[in-house]
């Protein structure tokens, strides 16, 4: 295992911290736990990125507690914010644009009129994509988000990465195969995102998830490579969101891919280890404690900081 003193892998330019870097980050928040926005602000920060965030859903609590309450953003809500960033000259600066779950065809269109402006004002700024829409054959948004997402969204992003079921409706393609996914990779390369990946799928035994990753370089080729991931014996959430945001961050400190995918899902999993621990120790009900499984996202701040790389991607 190779360990990064100080936070930064081995090579990266010392001059590093001395850059500004701004991040748009649009996507849910809750009150309680860790997803959306509360599990992508925190290892921004700390990984030394300014981050103004816009929430498109403000709950109390993840839905997967089969309780909460809150409120929803509306496009007309997100334009204002966004003017008002826009007249005080607030986003003149942003170098990233990361975007997450979005409940409505309206506001993603939206959204996509903001990449557009910042893309303008700023022609180098990276929009990274997590394209939120379900997990399992199960959606969590209407049908038309995939659409916004297919015709609006794709051609703009830099990055994106959808799990398995999120790639399958983008592309048509159904993947029981790694010769499967790395077709659907190909689709979406072909309506033009430079970098895929697709975080999870069920290619993997009980031992391993298995991602993909893919990369198209102009003039050197193409990027391909398998990231087998260890599975724990639990569900966690909003690891989709903090997989996102790590990768936008070590993406811009290495411009290597595969090795930011190494590091990625080594803090990942050191993030998720210290979850299940916590979870062992602390619950003893006979169902499940869901606020037992909430990402222990601060208590791994050295994790975040100073990853050990455990888990290595395998070029394809």
């Amino acid at each position: 295992m190779d360990s990064h003193p100080g936070g930064l892998p081995n090579g990266d330019n010392a001059e590093d911290s001395d850059r500004d870097y701004r991040v748009l980050s649009i996507q849910s928040h809750v009150v309680s736990g860790y997803v959306g926005n509360k599990s992508a602000v925190f290892p921004l920060q700390v990984l030394g990125f300014d981050v103004d965030f816009i929430n498109t859903v403000e709950f109390s609590n993840h839905t997967g507690y089969g309780s909460w309450k809150g409120s929803c953003m509306d496009e007309k809500t997100l334009q204002d914010l966004f003017d008002g960033l826009r007249v005080n000259h607030l986003t003149m600066s942003y170098t990233h644009l990361l975007t997450g779950f979005v409940q409505s065809k309206t506001l993603l269109e939206k959204i996509a009129d903001i990449a557009r402006e910042l893309k303008r004002s700023n022609p180098k700024l990276i929009y990274v994509c997590d394209p939120v829409m379900g997990d399992n054959g199960k959606m969590y948004v209407p049908m038309e988000v995939f659409e916004a997402y297919r015709d609006s969204i794709l051609p703009l992003a830099d990055i994106v990465t959808p799990n398995q079921f999120e790639a399958e409706l983008l592309t048509g393609i159904t993947i029981r195969s790694e010769k499967d996914a790395l077709a659907a990779i190909d689709r979406l390369h072909s309506r033009g995102v430079p970098t895929v990946i697709i975080s999870s799928s069920d290619l993997g035994d009980d031992k391993n998830l298995i991602g993909f990753g893919s990369a198209v370089n102009q003039g050197a080729g193409k990027l391909r490579f398998r990231m087998n991931i260890p599975r724990l014996p639990a569900s966690f959430t909003g690891t989709g969101d903090l997989f996102t945001a790590l990768l936008l961050a070590w993406m811009t400190k290495t411009g290597d891919l595969q090795r930011s995918c190494d590091i990625t899902v080594s803090t990942l999993q050191a993030v998720l280890k210290r979850t299940w621990k916590h979870f062992q120790e602390n619950c003893q009900d006979s169902q499940p404690c869901l606020r037992h499984l909430e990402l222990r996202l601060i208590q791994s701040k050295r994790d975040i900081e100073n990853p050990v790389v455990s888990v290595q991607c395998l070029n394809i």
